[in-house]
């Protein structure tokens, strides 16, 4: 697809919203759009750098207004913190997952859905682990195990909210691309 106005203000504001979200207040624990707009950008988006960018670009816009509503002391989240460029290089492979997705197959999307917050707490965690982050486990098996089984109250809503968004996203690329073909008809 390329990239006209109407596409590159959609996502523009994808990310501005996507961002947004990201920092309510009580939301549930990894409960987000980010991984979905790495899988979608990484499918959908034929250049590449851009495709890289969206999901990044609105990682960083939810991380600066974590830090400035964490500096005015209204949120006790830091939005820059150690680590927090690994956590970036890992949206980013994230987004070459989105690479192997074909738009036109809910099969693949759905596989991709499960497949991205799946790698990110894997990796994620063992990071974390091996970083000695978190609740600093020992350097064990176990401690490796007990830092995923902390890590499950995410991985649950970061699944639910990447097969809810990426049905969404997806889903309105579809709607809007079929229309598109129709008017050009």
């Amino acid at each position: 697809m390329k990239l006209n106005k109407t596409f590159v203000y959609s996502l523009v504001a994808l990310v501005v919203v996507a961002a947004l979200y990201r920092i309510i207040p009580n939301r549930p624990f990894g409960f987000a759009p980010q991984i979905a707009i790495a899988l979608f950008a990484g499918s959908v988006i034929k250049d590449k750098k851009y495709a890289f960018a969206l999901p990044i670009l609105s990682m960083f816009i939810s991380d600066a207004l974590y830090q400035v509503l964490y500096s005015a002391g209204l949120s006790s989240i830091k939005g820059f913190y150690g680590g927090q460029l690994t956590n970036y290089i890992l949206f980013a492979g994230l987004t070459f997952i989105g690479f192997f997705i074909n738009q036109k197959k809910v099969l693949q999307i759905f596989a991709g859905a499960l497949a991205g917050p799946t790698a990110y707490f894997l990796i994620s965690n063992f990071l974390v682990w091996i970083g000695g982050g978190g609740y600093g486990h020992p350097k064990t098996f176990a401690g490796l195990m007990t830092t995923y089984v902390d890590g499950i109250p995410f991985y649950g809503g970061s699944v639910a909210a990447t097969i809810l968004f990426c049905t969404m996203f997806f889903g309105a690329h579809a709607l809007l691309s079929s229309k598109e073909l129709k008017t050009a008809q």
